[in-house]
């Protein structure tokens, strides 16, 4: 760091900050759904980063669909295509859960193995109907171009808007899950089952909703992610690593614990990325987080169950 001057050591990191904050959204989003479905259910959806993806080509699709047939509707598509892939990736996930995964509960390694293969199958998926290259969504002009706070910083719109998605959607998932009478049952079914079918929970639609908020989620995410970057077959599976990191770091169960791990894991990331290679940045990251790990087992926050 030596070759660099105070003031540019403080714009560096500004800039790798806010870059930083970017993928924390992304991260966040997705490990939001995956905390979800992980924390809550107790599956191992190695699926997940496919229906972030999933959202991802909504997105894209939208935004070829309005530039062919409806210009005049492309500096509002957006909005409605984050809604539009929240839906479609939730309808997704409720079809497989429904038709995959109640048959496996309790069954973690099975659980893994077959998300794991419908990922695989999503994928070709994928690359049969939009190819295999990636594609981008022609985004509209108010999410172009950058604010700069001073003559070394800018900050692109695109990342502030993500951002404010992610505090939206946190809010809501909290609302959701701590505040309504939806988030009790699915707690109460996730504490004690048998119990909860006994007072009259429908504890299999409990668990089909449970998993199709989550998948939504993901979609979400895939929407807010092509803003950002790129989006091609494979691109889900590159970030499912980092998101199940990011909630077992974090706490299973714990939302709080989740926004925590996501913001640090980015925030390490991005600024050792500058000085660093990718790679490196990425075995860094991981090794502090296994040395925490082994210290502290169920992670940075702890959900307290009564016994």
């Amino acid at each position: 760091m030596g070759e660099y001057t105070s003031q540019e050591l403080v714009s560096i990191f500004a800039m790798q900050g806010f870059a930083g904050i970017s993928l924390f959204s992304v991260l966040l989003l997705m490990a939001l759904g995956l905390a979800i479905i992980f924390g809550q259910m107790g599956v191992i959806n190695m699926a997940h980063g496919e229906f972030m993806a999933v959202g991802a080509y909504t997105t894209y699709f939208i935004s070829y669909l309005s530039e062919t047939y409806l210009p005049g509707f492309i500096p509002y598509y957006f909005v409605f295509a984050i809604l539009i892939s929240f839906l479609i990736a939730g309808a997704l996930g409720y079809l497989a859960e429904f038709a995959l995964i109640r048959h496996l509960y309790k069954r973690p390694l099975d659980t893994l193995l077959a998300t794991w293969g419908l990922s695989l199958v999503m994928q070709q998926l994928f690359r049969s109907t939009f190819g295999a290259r990636e594609v981008s969504p022609s985004l509209p002009d108010w999410l172009l171009g950058s604010v700069q706070p001073t003559e070394t910083i800018d900050i692109p719109i695109n990342g502030l808007f993500v951002l404010g998605l992610t505090a939206v959607v946190t809010l809501g998932v909290y609302l959701l899950m701590y505040k309504s009478s939806w988030g009790l049952r699915v707690r109460a079914t996730t504490q004690i089952r048998l119990m909860s079918g006994a007072v009259g929970i429908n504890t299999k639609m409990v668990d089909r909703l449970t998993f199709a908020l989550g998948c939504g989620i993901a979609g979400i995410a895939g929407a807010a992610f092509t803003t950002i970057a790129s989006t091609g077959p494979t691109t889900g599976s590159l970030y499912i690593v980092d998101t199940f990191m990011v909630v077992v770091f974090g706490g299973a169960a714990s939302l709080f614990g989740t926004i925590a791990s996501a913001f640090s894991i980015a925030q390490a990331q991005s600024i050792m990325e500058f000085f660093l290679s990718g790679s490196m940045a990425k075995v860094f990251t991981l090794l502090t987080i296994v040395i925490i790990l082994m210290l502290r087992p169920e992670g940075l926050f702890s959900i307290k169950v009564r016994k």
